[in-house]
């Protein structure tokens, strides 16, 4: 695995993602040089939120069908609400999250992200956070939750909130680094 300026990292959102868990990651994984490809449902450009409130738009450079987890080094998965909650009742986008798992390659998850860690069942046995709101659905799955901004369990990153995001981000940078 590369250092973080070698590094390619694969995002997957859909609409409804929370704006500065995908934007904040993104422009500190660029600042620090490495590759970032936004993979969404299709490439018609999708919607952030501020918390409930329209925010920035952006337009994915890949569909998830066409995306491998050997292309990639990480895979980071934005919060929001709409945003997991669709994209875990999508076969290809949870397949593709337990491609990376299986290859041991980090899988960032932030806010109510881990919900789509919880449909890949990748968190039996694992620390974990996450939103407060959806810590009963990562208990249920066997995760030991804890409340951290950022918490490491293996390949496994995940973080509760918007202010989070600087340690969320750094955590996940450790991750690639650690593997290099």
């Amino acid at each position: 695995m590369p250092k973080i300026d070698q590094a390619h990292i694969l995002i997957v959102a859909t609409d409804r993602f929370e704006e500065s868990e995908l934007f904040g990651p993104r422009k500190i994984l660029l600042d620090r040089g490495a590759k970032v490809t936004l993979a969404s449902l299709t490439q018609d450009e999708i919607m952030g939120t501020v918390h409930d409130e329209p925010g920035r738009r952006i337009t994915p450079g890949a569909t998830i069908a066409e995306v491998r987890a050997t292309d990639y080094d990480a895979l980071l998965l934005p919060g929001g609400i709409g945003n997991p909650d669709r994209l875990r009742m999508h076969e290809d986008t949870i397949g593709l999250i337990r491609e990376f798992a299986s290859a041991d390659k980090p899988v960032a998850a932030i806010c109510h992200a881990p919900w789509l860690l919880v449909e890949a069942d990748l968190l039996r046995g694992k620390r974990a956070t996450s939103w407060p709101s959806i810590r009963t659905d990562l208990r249920n799955a066997g995760a030991e939750v804890v409340d951290e901004a950022a918490v490491t369990d293996g390949n496994i990153i995940t973080s509760r909130k918007p202010d989070d995001v600087p340690a969320f981000t750094d955590a996940l940078i450790a991750a690639i680094e650690a593997r290099a």
